[in-house]
């Protein structure tokens, strides 16, 4: 059974950084891509980041591209979400998904509808 779990949330200040990390198991994801989303109150789920696990292709959101770095270590099947400059805006819950690559490149890789396995999600909260 897949099982993601992430970690990594917390309370931090406008302009500060956090990781979060998105452990992974049940199968082998060498044919996975994983993603990460992000759900603020009242808003739908959106797009961040994704990383094809086993070429590290990556793919970003317009809106976090320069800011959130994805990135993934495969002996520890974790994947990671490097977060910069946080702002009060990027306050949300985060989550990550996972779904074969070749689902994703025929659905939308940026569509949170494709990802059959999802977290159970970390809140962020940035102060300003």
């Amino acid at each position: 059974q897949v099982q993601l779990v992430e970690s990594g949330g917390g309370l931090v200040q406008a302009g500060c950084s956090l990781r979060l990390s998105c452990a992974a198991s049940g199968r082998t994801f060498s044919s996975y891509t994983m993603g990460w989303f992000r759900q603020a109150p009242g808003k739908e789920r959106e797009f961040l980041a994704a990383i094809n696990w086993s070429f590290g292709i990556t793919y970003y959101a317009d809106s976090v591209k320069g800011r959130f770095t994805v990135s993934r270590d495969n002996a520890k099947n974790t994947m990671y979400l490097q977060m910069n400059s946080l702002k009060p805006e990027d306050t949300a819950v985060y989550y990550c998904a996972a779904e074969r690559g070749t689902t994703l490149q025929a659905m939308g890789v940026m569509r949170p509808q494709p990802y059959r396995y999802w977290g159970q999600g970390t809140q962020v909260t940035v102060s300003s």
